[in-house]
């Protein structure tokens, strides 16, 4: 997007706000797009096993690759990292999660990595990555081919996304495809209101277990919308996998956006639970009027930050996650973002083009005042 620039190391806290891997991503993304060296201390702080695992060592080797990025202090349980990025280069790349280490790590929390610097190449990428695509904490495959990606397609960006094998854990094994095309510029519009609901629809999947689950899933997921007045379309899927695993997809379609909501299924965990989770999560983003779910919301307020013009949503609920990406990008772009709304309540959000300066005020701080200018 811009020149690499050679100017002073922009340091980054690793354990800020929720202290986990997206720091990391975004800090990644943003370094390779704008072209600023980082270093970041305290990887993952807060996790159970902090610093670098499999999954987040081939977040920084894709991020390299597209760039030429000079990297050090990349190695397994690492918790600190310099990375001095080169020239974005669009081109055909192939990743895998288990490369060093046996993990079904996230194969979408990598493209999250090198999505939005592709964007900016010079000419388009098509990227293949393996390990996990239906794995907890992560955004599914089918979450990001249906409402992430739908949702850059609005703002101007070209990405499709395909799936060639589900990976689950804890084995991963699948594969995932993106073709993603060079774009001038971002520009994305206000989304206060969803508008009218045009319908539910989505997936009961099951891999190397009885399709009597995925019916059953399938079942109460349909009973469930029912009582709320919601007519849906759900399908059952035969999931080509070497492993095995279940999953519930539930994809709200309104006027201005679309909205995703999915649940696992693990050893032990019946059926119904996990279509009831699925369903839960919907209906708790039914009953407010934010427009974007929460995790749409932290994914694109780095897309947010790089868009030509202004930019404003509202969205079901303020997460943590949310606030530690504002944060992050906070510290390389000179954005004005406003927050309206507590943390685990609906709110709103905008991102203004101006000299903000880097630093702020602490949106992830017990006494912050909950309308911030970052």
């Amino acid at each position: 997007m811009v020149n690499p620039s050679q100017d002073a190391v922009l340091s980054i806290d690793g354990s800020y706000g929720e202290g986990g891997g997206q720091i990391l991503r975004t800090s990644l993304a943003l370094s390779c797009a704008l072209g600023k060296t980082i270093e970041i201390d305290n990887i993952r702080k807060a996790r159970r096993k902090p610093g670098l695992q499999p999954q987040h060592l081939t977040a920084v080797k894709a991020a390299a690759a597209i760039c030429k990025a000079r990297v050090e202090g990349a190695g397994l349980s690492s918790t600190s990292l310099r990375f001095s990025p080169g020239r974005i280069i669009g081109g055909d790349y192939s990743f895998d999660v288990a490369e060093k280490k046996g993990s079904a790590g996230s194969t979408s929390l990598i493209l999250q990595t090198i999505m939005l610097p592709l964007c900016f190449a010079e000419r388009p990428s098509t990227v293949a990555v393996s390990g996990g695509t239906h794995v907890p904490w992560s955004p599914s495959f089918h979450y990001c081919q249906q409402v992430f990606s739908t949702a850059l397609s609005r703002a101007g960006a070209s990405v499709d996304l395909s799936l060639e094998k589900w990976g689950w854990y804890p084995i991963g094994g699948g594969r995932i495809f993106a073709r993603i095309n060079p774009i001038r510029a971002l520009s994305l519009n206000a989304i206060i209101g969803r508008g009218k609901l045009k319908g539910v629809s989505g997936i009961s999947a099951v891999s190397n277990l009885p399709q009597d689950i995925a019916i059953r899933q399938r079942s109460r997921a349909l009973n469930a919308l029912r009582q709320r007045g919601v007519d849906a379309a759900i399908e059952i899927v035969s999931a080509p996998s070497p492993g095995k695993g279940t999953f519930v997809f539930l994809l709200a379609e309104f006027d201005t956006i679309t909205a995703g909501f999915d649940a696992l299924g693990a050893p032990g965990k019946r059926a119904e639970a996990v279509a009831d989770e699925a369903c839960r999560e919907l209906f708790e983003y039914l009953d407010t009027t934010g427009a974007l779910d929460p995790h749409l919301a932290d994914q694109i307020i780095p897309y947010c930050a790089l868009s030509e013009s202004a930019s404003e949503f509202t969205t079901s609920r303020v997460t943590r996650h949310l606030l530690t990406n504002i944060w992050v990008v906070q510290q390389f772009t000179a954005v004005d973002i406003f927050v309206e709304g507590k943390e685990g309540e609906p709110g709103r959000i905008r991102v203004l083009p101006g000299p903000g300066g880097y630093g702020g005020n602490d949106p992830c701080g017990k006494g912050s005042d909950q309308r911030l200018q970052t």
